[in-house]
């Protein structure tokens, strides 16, 4: 666990990172909406992006039929050629024209574009994943980082990693994240904020009222073993609670629509180490 003082943490300069979802993504009105909101933000920043369900229709055009494990998809040769297509073409430089066209200078960037994002093939245990990629906050090029967001460049990062053998990975973006988070926290006060289509961890997945407003690892353990959250969250809070335990001064869950309220730590649930 990596710890920095009060002191330290608020001596540096703050850095938000936001990951934003594939329905985000999805939903063309509602991106549009969260990046005139993302550009506003005056504090320097990062934007990572998922994929959405645009890699499977363009697929799907091409005749590449979509493999998935436990909701999880298998990367096989023909798929990470259409991934790095679709993300790290398609869905990023999409999102780089708009930030541009609301006067946000971003930079499309692979885990590949100067070395800022090594990861390692995931091994095969039980299930071979195929072309996916895991990365870890020592092996992050913290340097090219800070070149990009000290000479005023707001990188936004496709979910796309490398091997340092050639190979492009597919990877997990919340990881991605959230691994990045903890590596830049040596350098600024970073605040992490995962965006996507719920208003933060609910008690009730149907009920957008059920916000948890803070979480801690007691309370989140009480509530898996009662099964109240929803499966699908328990990813991301681990993520979160993974970073706020290593360094990120604040991580906070919630909607995309109430981006800025999440910034000013208005909306959302908060992870407390």
């Amino acid at each position: 666990m990596i710890t920095n003082s009060s002191e330290q943490v608020n001596n540096r300069e703050p850095l938000f990172i936001i990951k934003i979802g594939g329905n985000v993504i999805d939903d063309e009105k509602t991106l549009h909406s969260f990046l005139k909101d993302f550009s506003s933000i005056k504090e320097k920043k990062i934007l990572v992006h998922g994929g959405g369900k645009i890699a499977t229709a363009v697929g799907d055009k091409l005749g590449i039929q979509s493999k998935y494990i436990d909701g999880r998809r298998i990367t096989d040769d023909e798929t990470i050629d259409l991934v790095t297509m679709v993300y790290g073409g398609l869905v990023n430089k999409k999102i780089v024209a708009e930030l541009h066209s609301l006067q946000c200078n971003a930079i499309g960037l692979s885990g590949a574009d100067a070395n800022v994002l090594p990861a390692k093939k995931r091994p095969v245990k039980t299930i071979d994943y195929g072309w996916v990629g895991d990365v870890n906050a020592t092996a992050i090029n913290a340097s090219a980082w800070q070149l990009f967001i000290d000479n005023n460049l707001v990188p936004v990062v496709a979910p796309l990693t490398h091997d340092n053998e050639g190979h492009i990975l597919n990877t997990n973006a919340d990881t991605m994240a959230a691994v990045l988070s903890i590596a830049l926290s040596k350098l600024y006060n970073v605040q992490l904020i995962y965006c996507f289509e719920k208003n933060g961890v609910l008690t009730n997945v149907d009920d957008e009222a059920s916000v948890i407003s803070e979480l801690n690892v007691q309370n989140y353990n009480q509530l898996k073993n009662d099964k109240i959250l929803f499966a699908g969250i328990l990813p991301k809070i681990d993520n979160a609670f993974d970073a706020v335990n290593n360094g990120v001064h604040k991580v906070v869950i919630g909607n995309s629509d109430n981006l800025l309220q999440l910034a000013k730590g208005e909306s959302g649930t908060k992870i407390i180490s």
